[in-house]
């Protein structure tokens, strides 16, 4: 993948995102009025731990055009592990992928996932833009609701496919960096739904991040049997600090990543 291709598939992903998550949209919108210099810190790609759509799989295109692997982790407490990657431009956004260990899910769970997975067409895992593709299957609300009290993240993927999980704008490139608690206060103020189930900020300056986000927009998909109201996609915001070597910390901790990695259910 060419510079060019690459710029054109950031925007894709990006503008797809916005599309599904209105709330991201406004958030965008508000904050770019007073900070010119807003950035992206990282985009999360969802996945399961498969052959055809593995992380290794879905990283192949981006590590074409440049992209780097740059450290990886199991998340605390859940069946997830994760890997992030950098470009050398450190303009672009970081990525973040998570996959979902399949084998350690029950079987009938399991046997949901591998039958979603073999209606994905032979070819499309190839593509560059597989990750921005969406779902390749049908699926109806009972199975997904078995998948979803087993694993968040597998129903997450049931119901969208391979698209961006969330976007984190980066609180060090506002203007006026007052810091996480003043960024959570004002979108507060603004009437956005701030997620709390785990406090409003995740992370410490002593582990060199903090994070906070939205609460996931509820999103109209379509079944094989209903439409339904399920989780979707939501907008995070990081704010980093200096490590030991004076330079902002690039990676990611473990209790963010999982805060990031669970969602609340709609009935």
């Amino acid at each position: 993948m060419r510079r060019e291709q690459l710029d054109h598939m950031l925007e894709m992903l990006w503008q797809d995102f916005l599309t599904r998550t209105p709330d991201a949209r406004r958030i965008h919108s508000l904050l770019l009025n007073d900070n010119p210099q807003l950035r992206i810190d990282h985009l999360s790609l969802h996945t399961l731990a498969l052959p055809r759509v593995n992380i290794t799989q879905l990283a192949k295109p981006f590590e074409r055009a440049g992209y780097q692997a740059c450290g990886e982790f199991d998340i605390s407490g859940t069946r997830l592990f994760a890997r992030h990657y950098q470009h050398p431009d450190t303009t672009l956004p970081k990525l973040l992928f998570t996959e979902l260990n399949v084998d350690s899910l029950g079987d009938e769970v399991r046997n949901i996932l591998h039958q979603l997975i073999s209606q994905i067409p032979s070819a499309a895992p190839q593509q560059d833009d597989f990750c921005i593709s969406g779902r390749h299957w049908k699926i109806d609300f009972d199975s997904y609701q078995q998948l979803q009290r087993s694993s968040e993240h597998a129903a997450w993927i049931a119901a969208f496919g391979f698209c961006v999980h969330h976007y984190a704008l980066l609180i060090n490139s506002l203007s006026h960096d007052d810091g996480i608690d003043e960024l959570n206060d004002y979108l507060l103020e603004q009437g956005f739904r701030l997620d709390s189930r785990f406090g409003l900020v995740q992370g410490s300056a002593d582990e060199y991040l903090e994070q906070s986000a939205t609460v996931p927009a509820s999103t109209e998909v379509e079944f094989s049997d209903k439409q339904a109201q399920v989780p979707g996609s939501h907008c995070a915001f990081i704010r980093r600090y200096p490590g030991s070597d004076g330079r902002l910390y690039q990676g990611f901790i473990r209790t963010s990543a999982a805060s990031s990695a669970s969602y609340p259910q709609y009935r």
